[in-house]
């Protein structure tokens, strides 16, 4: 068998700042391994830093040589470790993974150690992003009011990462007002490669976001994992994975005129979830890449998780040196071009890699689109939208009415209440109907999906000056708002005179961050809120974002759809859904004549022309020249010292977490799962939404009446995202989702489960959280049933964090995400596999039965396991097989010691 020596592969690469040394993958194949040329370049870039960390223990030889001879055949062959070399963090997950921090530094000195070992060793950025709630919109001074609420609301949690900033090593926080971290990540943090002294290598990261794949667009090797995983790397641990497999997207030809980003990532989200792409690299290639844009690739990379995959890698080309050139980063192209032509990763035409599978995506076929009500691949062509809907509303939602003629109903379904409507000019409101089903009530240009892409976001503003010459105005009840993943995006705007465009529409910029997109939406006007309950209406949501799972954009708005910004201005004005864009008219203009979309959607060479004389490098400059300064309200702000957190008994943000209560030197062995309860089953594409809410909190929740009880006042609820430093709220919030099904108590939604008595005689329908609490209290351990990709969305931590705080020992499903399996075993949850395609409706349990899991067995990954369900009534005993889904032996010693925190701590103290 080959071997290789890592020291043997150095080699220097000349630059213009002089020679650096690098780790060679062309000396490979001048030892024998004549695959690497040949190998996809998402995979050189894990090869080259398996060679550069190798130490034999963390990260092995064996890793080396499992890399280098990849092959298509050989996908989940082998583990490997892989050391990113750094850490990306937002708010919502990385004020928990600071909290963890300071708690392990009390445990590790409990242990006999240095809390100083609990340190980050990998540079670490976190970006605040993910507070910011649009309280006020559609007003000049939306930005200013919403910022200074949001200082309000956080300044707690403000105060500890400005603690975290001074007390641990390697870790910078951009403060409130920047941008959206994958942004601020594509705009300015990465480098493409890094330059170590004098050692060159590729950057590489993880991030404590799904969309950290925004970076792929760059030719960064990153993605999203849990907070508990991304501490492990903060601390010094390699990732461990399975060999993947790589998909090639194959993009010949180009856009049609219209077409743009977004509907080209709607596309790849839909072809891609239905060829199934989940754990998978998949690396975009071939002539279509030369008519893409670094921020068009960057779409595309953003959504990764949409599609499933782990990574949406573009290679490096010169659109990447342009893109450098254009942000500010000149000074980084020569390294990157002679390094990545060097290494081979540079994209060279017609020298494509070797892939597991090949797809192919005409570009020219891609076609306006929009995509929901539930899900991002459910991707519907615009020309059908209208009818689309009409048939949701009777499939998805059971209603036999839907609005039709541009939102003018027929009375069945209309509203009964008479909707104030500003009068043009000032004066007394005008009455005006609100349509019912299918109106519009948010229309948000958000998300750094879109909000990074020039073209769109020029498109959009077009759009809405060519509305605003014709005297169109949006709808009084849709709630609009701008919010631009980076202040790049206003200065090119101010500088094109189109701002003064989208605030005609109501498109003022309300903060900089990701709102709506993750769920702080603001509240509707009461009015509206009340008319939308009381006719219990299916209404809607339009953005430019990522996610538009039920419930996650705000809670009575049931159907959201994703769209180009151009689009939502487009709904805005339009008011409705039902809309059919080829037949009816957005209004009419001043003289009674129709306006259509057509009429107003402007030219690529209109767009283009605006980017080219209104984009600028200066403004990169300007804008990152101090991007960790922070505006004065966050200089202002008070941060305690001392290397230990002093933890504040009172506290309703930041508590210190039990996770590390009593921990020994050494792991007791794992206690077995017996007579275990079942306290939720849930069928297909439960979303880490569903599991650990994100947005805002309502007093009748268990969360609330909790807040409540501390004397704090409804309108100081924060949300939930925002509260993932206290425990205490986050376990009242799992599985709390206000659309959340479970089959176990029939005819509820939200997060209610049916509780039984251990004779199995008693049953009473009460809150998961009550229920969870009685069965601790009687000594139950818990399972959980579910259908499909469980666990699907976001990187959630707390969805499994306060999963394990409920009592849940094993999730039991017939399909994971990969985030968030990888979540369960790192917090000491047993994720197993539905075997042979069953399910709990194949298998007949309904979740009354008790269960026995032979834990030990399933430490073996990918065993196959028999778990027995019986029945407490009958007796009845009906075993069935599972598969285990831990998926390496490092996972293995994961759950042996509690948890991957756990072990890491072990690892640095040990007895």
């Amino acid at each position: 068998m080959m071997t290789i020596d890592p020291k043997d592969t150095l080699r220097t690469v000349q630059t213009l700042q002089g020679p650096v040394s690098c780790h060679s993958l062309p000396a490979l194949a001048e030892n024998g391994f004549y695959g690497v040329p040949h190998l996809p370049k998402s995979l050189k870039i894990l090869l080259e830093s398996a060679l550069r960390n190798c130490d034999d223990y963390a990260v092995t030889v064996e890793d080396i040589l499992s890399l280098a001879s990849w092959e298509p055949s050989r996908a989940g062959a082998a583990d490997i470790a892989f050391r990113p070399s750094r850490v990306v963090l937002q708010d919502f997950t990385g004020v928990p993974s600071i909290v963890d921090l300071a708690a392990l530094r009390e445990a590790c000195l409990q242990l006999g150690g240095d809390p100083e070992l609990i340190n980050p060793l990998v540079p670490c950025d976190l970006v605040i992003d993910h507070s910011l709630q649009v309280d006020v919109s559609a007003s000049p001074d939306a930005l200013g009011r919403n910022l200074e609420m949001e200082f309000y609301r956080n300044r707690e949690r403000y105060a500890f990462l400005k603690w975290g900033q001074k007390v641990f090593r390697n870790f910078r926080v951009v403060p409130p007002g920047t941008g959206i971290v994958h942004q601020v990540n594509l705009e300015y943090l990465s480098g493409v490669i890094i330059c170590d002294g004098k050692m060159a290598y590729p950057d590489s990261l993880v991030g404590t976001d799904s969309h950290t794949t925004m970076i792929n667009a760059l030719g960064v090797a990153g993605w999203g994992v849990g907070g508990i995983e991304a501490e492990a790397v903060m601390l010094g641990q390699p990732l461990s994975i399975s060999l993947p497999r790589v998909t090639g997207v194959r993009l010949h030809s180009a856009l049609q005129e219209g077409a743009t980003a977004t509907d080209l990532v709607l596309a790849v989200t839909e072809m891609l979830r239905r060829v199934g792409v989940v754990n998978d690299f998949v690396e975009f290639f071939g002539p279509g890449l030369d008519c893409l844009s670094l921020p068009d690739r960057a779409t595309i990379a953003n959504m990764a998780p949409e599609y499933g995959a782990t990574m949406g890698y573009f290679p490096v080309d010169f659109l990447t040196l342009d893109y450098l050139k254009m942000t500010g980063r000149k000074d980084r192209c020569d390294l990157v071009e002679r390094y990545c032509k060097e290494q081979g990763l540079w994209r060279e035409p017609g020298s494509d890699p070797v892939f597991s599978r090949v797809f192919e995506l005409d570009l020219s076929l891609v076609e306006p689109a929009i995509a929901g009500p539930k899900r991002p691949q459910d991707r519907i062509p615009l020309a059908s939208a209208a009818a689309q809907w009409k048939m949701d509303m009777k499939s998805v939602y059971g209603r036999e009415k839907s609005t039709g003629n541009g939102g003018q109903m027929e009375n069945e379904g209309c509203l009964s209440s008479v909707i104030p409507v500003p009068a043009s000019g000032g004066g007394a409101p005008e009455p005006a109907l609100l349509p019912g089903h299918g109106a519009v009530v948010i229309a948000a240009i958000t998300s750094c999906t879109n909000t990074s892409n020039p073209s769109v976001m020029v498109a959009a503003a077009l759009l809405a000056r060519a509305a605003r010459e014709r005297g169109l105005a949006t709808k009084a009840w849709v709630k609009t708002s701008l919010a631009p993943g980076s202040r790049v995006v206003t200065d090119y705007l101010d500088a094109s005179g189109l701002t003064l465009d989208l605030d005609a529409l109501g498109f003022s910029t309300v903060g900089y961050g990701c709102t709506t997109c993750i769920g702080n939406s603001g509240p509707l006007r009461d009015d509206i809120s009340e008319a939308i309950i009381q006719d219990d209406l299916i209404v809607c949501s339009v953005l430019s974002g990522n996610r538009n799972f039920e419930g996650r954009i705000h809670p009575l708005v049931r159907a959201n759809y994703l769209a180009s910004p151009p689009l939502v201005v487009a709904y805005a004005l339009a008011g409705t859904i039902a809309i059919d864009f080829r037949m009816e008219p957005l209004g009419f203009d001043r003289q009674g004549l129709p306006v259509y979309l057509k009429d107003l959607w402007p030219s690529d060479d209109a767009i283009r022309l605006v980017i080219a004389g209104s984009v600028k490098t200066e403004q990169f400059d300007l804008r990152y020249r101090d991007v960790f300064k922070g505006t004065e309200e966050w200089l202002q702000i008070e941060s305690p010292d001392g290397d230990l957190y002093a933890w504040d008994p009172f506290s309703s943000y930041i508590r210190k977490p039990p996770f590390f209560d009593g921990i020994g030197a050494v792991p007791a062995p794992p206690e077995p799962v017996s007579g275990a309860r079942v306290l939720a089953v849930f069928g297909d594409s439960v979303t880490t939404d569903h599991i650990s809410p994100a947005g805002s909190i309502r007093p009748a929740q268990p969360a609330g009446r909790y807040l409540l009880s501390l004397g704090i006042a409804r309108e100081d609820f924060n949300s939930f995202g925002s509260r993932r430093g206290n425990h205490e709220v986050m376990i009242r919030g799992t599985f709390d989702n206000i659309r959340i099904r479970n089959r176990l108590a029939p005819g509820t939604e939200g997060g209610f489960t049916t509780w039984f008595s251990g004779d199995g005689t008693n049953a009473e329908v009460m809150s998961i959280y009550e229920a969870a609490m009685r069965y601790r209290n009687q000594g139950t351990a818990l399972v959980i049933l579910a259908g499909r990709d469980y666990g699907m969305g976001s990187s959630r931590d707390w969805a499994a964090k306060g999963t394990l705080l409920l009592g849940v020992r094993a999730v039991i499903a017939m399909s994971f995400e990969r985030i968030h399996r990888s979540n369960l075993v790192g917090m000491g949850i047993l994720p197993l596999e539905f075997a042979d395609a069953e399910s709990a409706e194949s298998l007949s349990l309904d979740g009354s039965e008790l269960f026995d899991i032979p834990v030990e067995e399933c430490l073996q990954p990918g065993a196959v396991i028999t778990v027995t369900a019986r029945s407490p009534l009958t007796g009845e005993v009906r075993p069935f097989s599972v598969v285990s889904k831990i998926g390496t032996r490092v996972e293995a010693d994961y759950y042996r010691n509690g948890g991957i925190l756990q072990t890491v701590l072990r690892r640095l103290v040990p007895p």
